[in-house]
């Protein structure tokens, strides 16, 4: 179930730390900012899985980042952790070792990625920031051109709650 996400300005909070990971997932974030840009979702040959919006959104997030004196830098997945919320157990312990190098983490993916990594760390001192939120469920219609691009045409969006954790 795809989430249509739209991105927060979390820079003027977390430049309040001296270092932020920026975690990313590569479905959803990737798929919402090329449907809002009119942009191509997968380049095949020219991007291989990377997304152009997106890699442009993280690009200018970790610069903005920097501009405030912050170390970054970014975790992702490999092609078997692609989606942050189907981590594997070795993607988990590769992520945490690295999370605590860190004071900040931002979240670049849905709730339920945002809870999971929450869940992941909170043995640590770091702090969880959401990078983006979700609108709601997306219905698309993929359009394939050659050679390889896929493009999303948004056909649908429908809302949903998200209801924090009880601890």
């Amino acid at each position: 179930m795809p989430f249509y996400l739209k991105g927060v300005d979390v820079v003027p909070e977390v430049s309040k730390c001296g270092s932020a990971l920026i975690v990313l997932c590569r479905f959803c974030p990737a798929a919402s900012l090329a449907m809002r840009n009119d942009q191509p979702y997968i380049e095949f040959f020219r991007r291989f899985l990377k997304t152009e919006s997106y890699e442009q959104y993280i690009k200018t997030m970790r610069s903005r980042l920097e501009k405030e004196g912050l170390n970054t830098d970014v975790f992702q997945g490999n092609l078997l952790n692609f989606i942050i919320c189907m981590w594997t157990s070795g993607q988990h312990k590769k992520f945490l070792e690295r999370a605590q190098q860190y004071e900040a983490l931002v979240v670049m993916g849905c709730e339920s990625a945002y809870e999971y990594v929450c869940d992941i760390v909170k043995s640590t001192d770091c702090r969880v920031f959401k990078g983006m939120e979700s609108e709601g469920v997306f219905n698309a219609i993929p359009k394939f051109r050659w050679p390889l691009t896929i493009s999303l045409e948004l056909f649908s969006v429908t809302p949903m709650l998200y209801q924090k954790k009880k601890e």
